[in-house]
């Protein structure tokens, strides 16, 4: 055999050898991928805990989320360093983080010993891949690999609304304008889960530090762990499991564990009532009887004196007809009588109109005997659940109450 083609059978032999461990290296990386899905598919339909019997089984299917490995979260978050460290709730740690192609993260990672955690991670992967809208944070992907459970989510620079709105310093930078908008996309994208996404979701947590703002101070709702499928023909549901968080749950759902599209109006409510005002309902104010923010709001309005409700550096720059329509609007969503609050498409007409709004009736949880004595029944659950965010709320970490009946 001659030199020459010695030379060309090795070239060709050396050739052949590495594209067939190339090959072997695609065919190892779509393995290892497609048991990484398996395991998550797994997790995500497991029916060990009660609380995934409440999940629709479609939500699992076609899952649209990248799969990260640990290796990976591990560089982005520079090893889970505690400068990285954005906050800590019940879920378990969240870390800021930087991946490979630049962009900035939350990951938000389950603590081994969360029960609650667990559940709240599934809910989040089944739902998310259905739910997509400007104003809903995005998850970008997750971690499934041993006892690492992770779930990576964009990245929101100014935090949350509450980190505003109850900050003496901060609460300047949001002026009537920007309060209006925030208030009017928070009304987007409820509607959107209530009636125009894939599937009907009532979100049943919805308080202001859930509410996330990007860098053009943009709200996007957070926090789908305790959040429900409804069917199509399904108006509401009961549960023998409270969640949630005092002061935004509904009557009928505080007591009875009863919940529709109207809970989440009724936290709605409550919710454009502390954008307006700057004040958390949940402190009673010093008045005779002591009132919470809802029955302040109420007492003024019967006195034609609402707009003393209004946060005072927003009193010279708010347009007044838009600040009492909001005031009315925010006490329609807070009645008493489910029946009597409008849907979430009712409420994105009476922002943007000026048609003539229905007469308030009588809002419920407006004087102290409720909270007193719930406060004093789940004095720990309230305490764990907002201690942290007295002064600036953690992003992504839910802080939400659990009370069993």
């Amino acid at each position: 055999m001659k030199s020459g083609e010695r030379i060309w059978i090795w070239i060709v032999v050396s050739v052949a050898f590495v594209l067939l461990m190339a090959l072997a290296g695609i065919l190892w990386y779509r393995r290892r991928q497609r048991l990484r899905e398996k395991y998550l598919d797994g997790l995500m339909t497991l029916d060990a805990m009660n609380d995934t019997h409440e999940l629709e089984s479609d939500g699992n299917k076609g899952h649209n989320l990248k799969v990260y490995s640990v290796a990976t979260i591990m560089a982005a978050t520079n090893s889970f360093s505690a400068k990285n460290k954005l906050g800590q709730g019940g879920f378990g740690p969240v870390y800021k983080g930087k991946l490979p192609d630049g962009r900035e993260v939350a990951v938000k990672r389950l603590s081994r010993t969360s029960r609650q955690g667990l559940v709240e991670f599934k809910n989040e992967l089944i739902l998310i891949a259905n739910l997509q809208h400007s104003n809903l944070v995005k998850l970008l992907g997750c971690c499934v690999e041993g006892e690492e459970k992770m779930l990576v989510y964009e990245y929101m620079p100014n935090k949350s609304l509450d980190s505003f709105i109850f900050d003496q310093s901060r609460r300047e930078l949001l002026d009537w304008k920007k309060r209006f908008k925030i208030i009017e996309e928070i009304a987007q994208g409820l509607l959107y889960l209530h009636k125009y996404s894939r599937l009907r979701i009532i979100h049943r947590d919805l308080k202001a530090s859930n509410i996330l703002l990007n860098e053009d101070l943009s709200p996007k709702i957070s926090d789908f762990g305790m959040a429900r499928i409804f069917k199509t023909n399904e108006l509401e549901a009961n549960t023998n499991r409270i969640v949630g968080t005092y002061g935004y749950m509904s009557p009928e759902y505080a007591m009875d564990g009863v919940f529709s599209v109207k809970s989440d109006a009724y936290s709605f409510g409550v919710l454009v009532l502390e954008i307006v005002s700057g004040r958390k309902n949940r402190g009673l104010l010093q008045m005779d009887p002591p009132l919470n923010l809802v029955g302040y709001a109420w007492e003024l309005w019967k006195e034609g004196n609402q707009f003393e409700l209004v946060d005072p550096t927003l009193r010279d720059s708010c347009s007044e007809d838009q600040v009492l329509r909001c005031i009315h609007v925010g006490l329609l969503c807070v009645e008493d009588n489910v029946n009597d609050r409008p849907t979430m498409s009712d409420v994105l007409s009476m922002l943007t109109s000026d048609a003539q709004l229905p007469l308030l009736k009588q809002p419920a949880f407006s004087c102290a005997s409720y909270s007193t004595d719930n406060q004093s029944n789940s004095s720990n659950a309230e305490g764990n659940a907002e201690g942290k965010a007295e002064g600036s709320s953690i992003n992504y970490v839910s802080m939400s109450s659990m009370e069993a009946r």
